[in-house]
Formats: C-alpha cells, sequence, structure tokens
C-alpha cells in the first residue's frame, strides 16, 4: 500500500469533511452548473458502491443471508420503530404538506448504497448489509406507499411513481456489483485484474470525497434560496440520527448481536434513502416542489451526522478482545 494511500485512510474523516466544504463552496459559487452536477450523482454514487462492493469477499454474501437473527433486527428496526418516530418527528412540520411528504419520503426509507461504505468505515459487517440491501428495497417498496396512506392520506399515494425504486435498484445495486463479482473473478485469474482491483480500492477515499462533493455542490443553491421555510426540517433530521443511535444499541443488544452486526443496525436506522427517493419526490405535482428540498437537507445534515458516527460508534460498541485478535 502506497504512503499516499495510507496517508488519506487515516485522514479520511478529516478529507469527508474538505469534500463538504468543497461542494458547498462549488454549489453556492456555480449555481448555473447544478443540473449537470445532479445528472452525476447517479454515476458517481454507482462508482463509489463498486469500489465497495468489490472489497467485499463474495463468499460472506451468502453467510450474511443465513443470519436471520440480523435480518430480523434490521426489519424491525427500519420497518416498526422508525416509522413511529418518524410520525412523531413529522408532527413538527404537519401544517406544511409539502415539507411534510418530503419529511416523510426521506424517513421512512432506509439506506441501500453508501450506509455500506459509513458501514465499513466504522468496522461494522459491511457484508451483511450488501446481503440484505434487495430485502431492505423490497420492503420500503411495499411499505413506503402504506405508511404515506397512514401518515398523509390515500390521495398522495395515487401521485407516487415506485419505477425509480427499480431503476435505484439494478443501477446502484445490481450493476456495481455484477461487475465487483466479475472484477474479483478476473483479479484471481489475470495480473490485469488485481492491478484493476487493487487500483480501485486504494481510490475508495477519494471516490467518497467525489460523491459528497457532487451531491452537496448540485443542490445547495436551491436550498439556500428556500432556507428559511426548510429550517425547521433539520432539528428533525438531527434529532432522527440522534435517537436511532440509542435504538440501534438496545435493538442489537436485546437480539445478542456481536459488535460489527450491531455498527450495521446503527449505521442502518440512522442513514435514509434520499438519493434513491429523490426521483419520486420530483416525480410529485408541483405543488410539492418544496418536498423535494426537503430529501436533499436530509441528505446534508446526515452526511455530516455519518461523519460524526463513523468515529462515535466504534466507541459505542467496541470490539470484544476475541474480535480485535
Amino acid at each position: 500500500m502506497s504512503i499516499l494511500v495510507i496517508w488519506w485512510e487515516r485522514h479520511q474523516v478529516a478529507l469527508y469533511i474538505a469534500g463538504i466544504v468543497a461542494g458547498t463552496l462549488s454549489g453556492l459559487l456555480l449555481p448555473g452548473a447544478a443540473h449537470s452536477l445532479e445528472l452525476a450523482i447517479n454515476p458517481v454514487l454507482g462508482l463509489l458502491l463498486y469500489a465497495t462492493f468489490l472489497g467485499i469477499p463474495f463468499s460472506m454474501i451468502g453467510r450474511a443471508l443465513s443470519d436471520v437473527r440480523f435480518l430480523a433486527v434490521l426489519l424491525v428496526v427500519n420497518f416498526a420503530i422508525v416509522p413511529a418516530i418518524a410520525f412523531g418527528l413529522s408532527r413538527f412540520v404537519a401544517h406544511d404538506q409539502a415539507l411534510l411528504v418530503g419529511v416523510l419520503f426521506v424517513l421512512l426509507t432506509p439506506c441501500v448504497d453508501y450506509v455500506i461504505v459509513f458501514t465499513g468505515l466504522a468496522g461494522g459487517a459491511k457484508e451483511r448489509l450488501l446481503a440484505a440491501a434487495p430485502i431492505l428495497m423490497l420492503g420500503q417498496m411495499l411499505l413506503l406507499p402504506l405508511y404515506l396512506s397512514l401518515f398523509v392520506g390515500p390521495e398522495l399515494v395515487d401521485a407516487v411513481d415506485l419505477a425509480p425504486f427499480i431503476d435505484a435498484l439494478l443501477l446502484l445495486i445490481v450493476l456495481p456489483l455484477a461487475v465487483a463479482g466479475i472484477t474479483q473473478c478476473m483479479a484471481s485469474r489475470a495480473r490485469w485484474g488485481r492491478v484493476l482491483r487493487d487500483t480501485v480500492l486504494a481510490a475508495m477515499v477519494p471516490l467518497m470525497m467525489l460523491t459528497l462533493a457532487v451531491v452537496i455542490a448540485s443542490q445547495v443553491h436551491g436550498i439556500g434560496q428556500r432556507l428559511a421555510a426548510l429550517l425547521t426540517t433539520i432539528p428533525i433530521y438531527a434529532a432522527f440520527a440522534t435517537l436511532m443511535v440509542p435504538v440501534g444499541l438496545v435493538a442489537s443488544r436485546a437480539a445478542r448481536l456481536d459488535a460489527r452486526s450491531t455498527r450495521a443496525v446503527v449505521f442502518s436506522g440512522a442513514t435514509r434513502n434520499s438519493l434513491v427517493v429523490l426521483p419520486l419526490v420530483l416525480a410529485l405535482p408541483a405543488s410539492f416542489a418544496l418536498a423535494s428540498l426537503a430529501v436533499v437537507t436530509q441528505t446534508l445534515i446526515e452526511l455530516l451526522a455519518m461523519v460524526v458516527l463513523v468515529r462515535l460508534v466504534p466507541r459505542l460498541v467496541p470490539f470484544s478482545p476475541q474480535q480485535r485478535a
């Protein structure tokens, strides 16, 4: 491993903050580039996930799916406990239907993409989250309309197009996963495959910085224009991320999960599917225009929270002496 790679892995949290700052400044200084940058989100995120999947031995994915206790805790946290918390927090914006819809869309949907990256950075069981990603995606596709109908009203469900969920599953999970599998196979057979694998894995930190910068730069100008209306959502998102840490810890300890699985549950509960649900919200009628900015605001708050949790969660959930060994 080169000295440069060692250096940026050692300073990765500071570098991620630098990526957030760079994205914010770029978005404010070059608002005309926002649309082009928005189009770049999925390709950049797909490349990041390709690198993430490439670092996971595929033999571990089958074993992860057989971990019934972990999957059960993950589903209970995301589809039973989170909806109750999301409903309670959303009451603070219930007077504004567009904000209410944006808050509920993003809080009711568990992340299936960069949560795997942050879980890995915190020493969590990222391979188990990867194995659970299709289940989490299917669960939110089925349950999101139900919860929206209960919390907002059945008329909203009729306006929601779930096709972007399928597109996200194919483009952000299936395709990067397939390419990573092919790369791993070639790395075991040919020198060029090993070079490609090692190069992509070494670029993980810069890829995360690039993803953070692109996402924020593409949206920060629009948020600035409607900041007054969006301010009420910031404490909601901060409270959600804060609450989900003890929720994940208690649920995992009740099920007697190990430290790596517990860390994964905490990150899954705290991280939402904002990049995937954004196309859904953008497809809503024009009267819900503020909802999309509410979703993006959650992304910004969440990214800052993830930088903190990458350092905090390992301290809250230390490894046993056997795991350290």
